[in-house]
C-alpha cells in the first residue's frame, strides 16, 4: 500500500516545472482532493497508508501536472475571495492580484462591514468577465447593487452563469464584443461603476510567462498586440465616458510595466482623481479614475 509520504515524493518529479515550494503545495492539494482529508491530519500523519482507488487517482493527476496543466483545471474547481468556482480552459484561473482589486471596488463602495454593504445601490458592469468571479464577489458583498458582466466568450458565458448559480448571486450576463461597443451599445446600460481586468499581456511578456499558463488558458483572454498594449484600456475608456455620470468610477487591472501609461492615457481622455496602487507584490497592478 501507498502512504502519503510515498506521494510526496512521487510529485518531487514536477521540480522540473515547479519550485519544490509549489511542488509540495500541489501534492498537498492533490491528496487533500482525493482523500478528503484535512491539510493539517495529511502533514500530521504521513505515514498513512491510502487505497489502491486513491492511489491510481493521484498517480493519474500526476502525469496530467506533467503535462504543465494547472491544477485548478484538473480539479475543476478554484477559490476567489472566500467563494467557490467552477474553472475550465475557456477561463482564466481567477488571481489573488485580482482578490485585491475586488477588496479595493469594496472598499470605495462601503462593502468590507456587513453594516455598510446594503447601501450601496448602484449600476456595476464588468468587463471580460471570465469565470464571472469580480462580478459574483461583488455582488455577494454589495448585495443592493445591480451588477452585469459582459464576455466575448459565450463559452466563458456559461461558466460564469453557472458560478453566479452556484454562489446564488444574481448577476446578468451580457454577450457582446466590448472592441465593437459602439456597434452593440444597445446591449449596456447607464453605470455608477465599471470594473475590468482584460487582456494584458504582450508577447514579451509570454516568453517570460509560465507554460502552465501560455499553454493551458485562453489566449483571447490573455493576449494583446505587441505594438497596441493598450487596445483593451483606450476602448474601454471611451465607453466608460459614454456610460458613466460624473463622478462615475472606473478600475482596471493593469499589466505592470504600462502602469504609467495607462495613467497618462486616462488623464489625456479627461478623467480625474486617478490612483495608481500596487498589489502585495509591489507590482502597479490596478487604476482607479473618475469621470469629471
Amino acid at each position: 500500500m501507498i502512504t502519503i509520504k510515498d506521494v510526496f515524493e512521487d510529485y518531487k518529479q514536477l521540480n522540473n516545472i515547479y519550485d519544490s515550494t509549489e511542488t509540495e503545495a500541489l501534492a498537498l492539494l492533490a491528496i487533500s482532493e482525493i482523500s478528503k482529508l484535512s491539510k493539517a491530519s495529511i502533514k500530521a500523519f504521513p505515514e498513512r497508508e491510502l487505497s489502491t482507488e486513491q492511489s491510481e487517482q493521484l498517480k493519474a493527476m500526476l502525469t496530467r501536472l506533467q503535462t504543465g496543466e494547472p491544477v485548478q483545471y484538473i480539479l475543476g474547481e478554484t477559490e476567489f475571495y472566500g467563494l467557490p468556482f467552477k474553472v475550465n480552459p475557456s477561463v482564466l484561473i481567477p488571481r489573488p492580484e485580482t482578490e485585491e482589486l475586488v477588496e479595493w471596488i469594496l472598499e470605495t463602495c462601503g462593502g468590507l462591514f456587513a453594516e455598510n454593504s446594503k447601501h450601496f445601490t448602484g449600476n456595476i458592469l464588468d468587463i471580460g468577465t471570465g469565470s464571472g468571479c469580480i462580478a459574483i464577489s461583488v455582488k455577494k458583498n454589495l448585495p443592493n447593487a445591480r451588477v452585469s458582466a459582459v464576455d466575448i466568450s459565450e463559452s466563458a458565458l456559461q461558466t460564469a452563469s453557472d458560478n453566479a448559480s452556484l454562489n446564488k448571486a444574481d448577476v446578468h450576463f451580457i454577450h457582446s464584443d466590448i472592441l465593437n461597443w459602439q456597434a452593440q451599445t444597445a446591449n449596456f446600460d447607464l453605470y455608477n461603476l465599471i470594473v475590468s481586468n482584460p487582456p494584458y499581456v504582450t508577447l514579451l511578456d509570454k516568453k517570460q510567462m509560465h507554460a502552465n499558463v501560455t499553454d493551458h488558458e485562453p489566449h483571447s483572454a490573455l493576449f494583446v498586440p505587441e505594438d497596441d498594449p493598450l487596445l483593451f484600456y483606450h476602448t474601454i475608456a471611451d465607453f466608460a465616458l459614454t456610460k458613466l455620470p460624473a463622478n462615475g468610477l472606473l478600475f482596471f487591472e493593469i499589466n505592470e510595466n504600462y502602469g504609467n501609461q495607462t495613467v497618462e492615457m486616462l488623464k489625456k481622455k479627461g478623467f480625474t482623481d486617478i490612483t495608481l496602487k500596487q498589489d502585495m507584490s509591489g507590482r502597479d497592478r490596478m487604476i482607479k479614475a473618475a469621470t469629471r
